[in-house]
Order: C-alpha cells, then structure tokens, then sequence
C-alpha cells in the first residue's frame, strides 16, 4: 500500500526535524515480493524448492546482510605480500562482512548445488537463489559462480574428482590458507587473459614445461587472476601441444605455496568487495585438465556457466534497483502527491519493470536449458545460442536500468548510504566478465552457423507464445525469416542478438501468468517505439497493472 509520508511529518520548531525520507527497504522476503520470479520458478521446473527459498527470501531481506554488503564493499580486500619476517605468504585480507556472506552463500550451496544434489530443476531453483543472492552482494559470487563452472571439468579429471571435489561439494565455508586436504570447503577460481591478448587467449604467451613425473611447471604472467584466494585455478597456458588448461593450487602436494606470485590487486570500478589481481607465475606446479592444445573448449565449459551467472546476476541486480525505486516513489511526496500517483513518473516505473520482468524470466528460461542440455538435444542447441547472445543483450540493458532507478531517487540514490550507487557501479562487469558484447554476439553467430538444430530450438520456443498477440507474432516471422537467410554478417550480429534476446523475452511474458507484462513488452519493444529512454512510451503501457504484476508488499 503507498504510504503519505506527511502523516509522519515532525511539527516541532527546530531544524532537526525528519520528515518526506522513505524508510530502508528491509525486513521483506525477496521472493514472495517478487510476482514474475515466483511464476518463472514454478513454469521452469524449480517449484520443488518453494520452501527452501522462501525461507532464503526472508533471510536476505534481513537489515544485517544490507548492512553486510556495505561493509565488505567500504572495507575492500587488501594485499599482504610478506609476513613480519620477511617470507613471502600473498594473502588475500577480507573484511569479516566478506566471510559472513560467503558463509551464507555456501550454507545456500549456490556454488555447488546443482552438482551436490542434482535433479530436474536443480539449475532452475539454483539460478533464483542466485538472483536474489546478487541482490544482496556481487562481489562474493565471483568465486562461487567460477566453482560451480569449474567442477564439471574437474569431475572428468580422475584424480580431480576424487581428492578436490567431494570437498568443493560442500556446503562449509572454510577461509583458512591452508593445504587443500585439510580443508572442510573450498573455492576455485579462473586465470585466463594476459596483458598482451585480452580476449584474444590464443595470444598467451604463459608457457607450461612438462615434468619428468607428468606435472607442469608455469613461467609467465595473468593480466587478470580472478579471486586469487581461492584454493586452485584453471589456467590458460602454452605447452607443446598448443594453449591448454591447467589445473593450479594454492599449495603444491608437498604442502608448500604454489609459485604464484600476487604482484598487486585491481582497482576496480565495482566488484570492489572481491579480489581481482595480477600475476607471475614462478614454475608454479599445475596438472593438465583435459586433451593438451584444446585448452579453450576445456576452460569454455566453465565459461558457459559463468555466463549463465552473469545473466542471472544482472538480472538480480536490475530487479533490486527497480524495487528500490518502487519503495522510494510508494513513500515519497513531491509537489504535493506521492511519486508513485504521478503519471509520468508511473510509466517510468512501469517501463523499468517490464525490463526487470523480461531478464527475469529470461534467466530461468536459460536455467531451465542448462537442466534438460545433457539430454536434449533442442535444449542443448537453445542454451548453446541463446546463452551468448543474453549474456549480451541483458548486461548491455542493466546499467541503463541502473541509471534511471536512481534517477527516481534522486540525490538518495546516488550517495553511498543507499545501495544503488554501488550497484550501477556493478553493472558493467557482466558485460566484460567471461567476453565482452561483441565476443558474445560472434559466438551467438557461430552457435548458429554450426549448429542447425539451434535455429529449429528457437523456432519452437517461440511458437509456444504464437497467435496470442499480433505484434509478436508479425516480429516472430521476421526473425524466423532473417534466420533462414544462408549467412548472417558479423557486422549484423549486435542487431540479431537484440532481435532475437527481445522476441524470446515477449514470448516468455506471454506465456507468463502476469498477463499485462506480455501485452505490454510487446507494445512497447516490438514495435516503432517512441524511443529508446524509458518513461518515453506514455499511453502504450498500463501503468497500474504492469507495476502490480511486478511487485507485492510481502
């Protein structure tokens, strides 16, 4: 219910007074708020888990993991390279928030689950405990989305699956730098792009010499080395037969540090509560993981996970700065009425929701694939497209929602006291974390170009939402009809990755038990728009209706 914020005016003389501030957005359940996640967990295959995230919707709405987020972001990790006599440790230092919310995180089993419990809507219940996790904090899911990658391949790896996963598969939180067997939990991370290559891996110059014993020996360096705390990583370097992955710990078998040297950490624009670093590798011990010289479609498989993350994360993110400002607009009174009974300021909130509604779906839509991939052929062709051409499309939209939430704020939203400012600062990673925008939509393209039953997946997906609304069904032949065509050029991609991520995020709403979403997304996004600023589609969207469809007072 919208609330007058001049019941709670202070009538008294002195300069003190408070009145016309929103209240905190805490204390309430994240998914029982959350109308389009709960019919999207349902639809995908994760109601199983209702109970269990219901309760884990209660707990992050809790003040504390608020407060906690902040800290762990204010307080950020710092380097220490030598202990008090000189020998070297290159320890990672986290604020004590840090490990609070990573112990949630792995308690949640966000970065194992699936893989610990598997079952169908294992992916699905996972990626919206993710999507409400992220609301919370980003930078502590770096290493746990890079775990819950890396252990399919690590399952492949005989000796892998035996002495590091059963371990990696727990639901303990164990921070301590210590040998990995002493370990109750564990977390592993990724290094991949070099100063010199960037995306461009094949231009690594990290060179891995065989040892007489089978193991390798690394010299050369990692322009990025993700979480470097984390207990091993899967590197990319050069051996005889070409780029390969490797598996590196922390601590050699023999229980000394590894030679990996941390020469200092990132100072990054967001992701300020994880450790991103650079590198030396000094014949750091590492194991082969996977064929010697395919290293890219070995450490790829971890990739394709992350970039499930980071569809779902943004998608996390979107959704908290859009219920932000619904609260902020629901208590807040400005020339004389509240924010939330102006029209122009309703169809602001109504567009941002439809934005918010459309990653949502889409993220457990992409779950879903990542459930049924191994089986299914038309599955494993849908996730192998549309993962790409999402991580794409969904990130490139998040800072823009970003923005213009915090626009309704105000001033409130951009200081630090509110989380806002910090998650607009968030928001561009997922677009260069795991490729970047024109990466991903070349390999949307060569997901099609190979792969056949690609475009017979899309066509059937889209054909569930067909004769139900006219805009979508004119937009849906159009995209057949330009998939048809013999080649697509890579100058085109970006505008066939928007074409194709916008009519399969209609189709979903469509299908979506909130009916006005659907109508609404089609209208606005499907056809000639007034433009591209949100807010800027006045009478094509019922405003009312699209916001209830979007948020309950739960």
């Amino acid at each position: 219910m919208d609330h007058d914020p001049a019941r709670d005016r202070d009538t008294s003389d002195t300069c003190e007074s408070v009145f016309n501030q929103t209240p905190p957005l805490v204390d309430y359940n994240l998914l029982e708020s959350d109308p389009v996640l709960c019919d999207a967990l349902s639809r995908e295959g994760g109601d199983f888990a209702r109970a269990e995230l219901t309760v884990a919707g209660a707990e992050l709405g809790r003040p504390e993991n608020f407060d906690a987020a902040r800290l762990a972001n204010q307080f950020t990790p710092s380097l220490k390279t030598h202990d008090a006599r000189g020998v070297r440790v290159d320890r990672i230092e986290f604020h004590p928030a840090w490990h609070g919310l990573l112990r949630d995180v792995t308690r949640r089993r966000l970065h194992s689950g699936p893989w610990a419990h598997p079952r169908a809507g294992a992916h699905v219940a996972r990626a919206a405990c993710y999507f409400m996790q992220t609301q919370i904090e980003s930078g502590t899911l770096c290493p746990t989305t890079m775990t819950y990658g890396a252990i399919p391949a690590m399952r492949r790896d005989a000796l892998l699956l035996r002495e590091w996963v059963p371990t990696l598969l727990s639901d303990c939180y164990d921070p301590r730098d210590i040998a990995f067997g002493k370990k109750t939990g564990g977390m592993v991370g990724m290094g991949m792009t070099e100063k010199q290559g960037g995306s461009d891996v094949r231009a690594n110059t990290t060179r891995a010499s065989r040892q007489p014993d089978g193991s390798y020996r690394l010299r050369g360096h990692k322009w990025f080395y993700s979480a470097p705390q984390c207990d091993a990583h899967l590197v990319l370097a050069q051996s005889e037969e070409g780029l390969s992955c490797f598996f590196v710990p922390r601590f050699t078998p023999d229980g000394n540090k590894n030679g990996v040297l941390i020469q200092r950490l990132k100072d990054k624009l967001g992701n300020r509560s994880n450790a991103s670093a650079e590198v030396e590798f000094d014949e750091a011990y590492a194991t082969p993981l996977g064929e010697p010289g395919r290293g890219i479609p070995t450490i790829l498989e971890m990739g394709t996970y992350t970039r499930l993350d980071c569809v779902t994360g943004t998608a996390g993110l979107m959704r908290q700065v859009v219920a932000q400002a619904l609260h902020h607009a629901r208590h807040r009174s400005v020339f004389g009425a509240l924010l939330s009974r102006q029209p122009l300021m309703q169809v602001v909130l109504a567009d941002l929701c439809l934005e918010s509604a459309a990653a949502t779906v889409l993220a457990l839509r992409l779950a879903r694939a990542f459930d049924a991939a191994e089986g299914d052929e038309g599955e494993s062709a849908f996730r192998r497209v549309v993962t790409p051409a999402a991580k794409f499309w969904v990130c490139k939209r998040g800072p823009e929602v970003a923005a213009e939430a915090m626009e309704v704020l105000g001033g409130n939203g951009y200081i630090e006291e509110l989380p806002l400012a910090r998650i607009y600062r968030e928001m561009p990673v997922n677009s260069i974390w795991e490729g970047s925008g024109n990466v991903m939509c070349l390999d949307m393209l060569r997901g099609l170009s190979r792969n056949l039953a690609g475009r017979s997946a899309l066509e059937l997906e889209l054909g569930q939402a067909s004769g139900v609304n006219a805009d979508f069904d004119a937009a849906r032949v159009a995209l057949l009809s330009r998939l048809d065509g013999a080649a697509w050029l890579e100058g085109e991609a970006r505008h066939l990755a928007w074409q194709l991520i916008t009519l399969l995020q209609a189709a979903l709403l469509l299908r979506s038990a909130q009916v006005a979403l659907g109508d609404a997304f089609c209208r606005t996004r499907l056809t000639a728009s007034r433009g591209s600023v949100f807010g800027s589609y006045g009478g094509a969207i019922a405003t009312d209706e699209v916001i209830a469809a979007s948020w309950l007072d739960a």
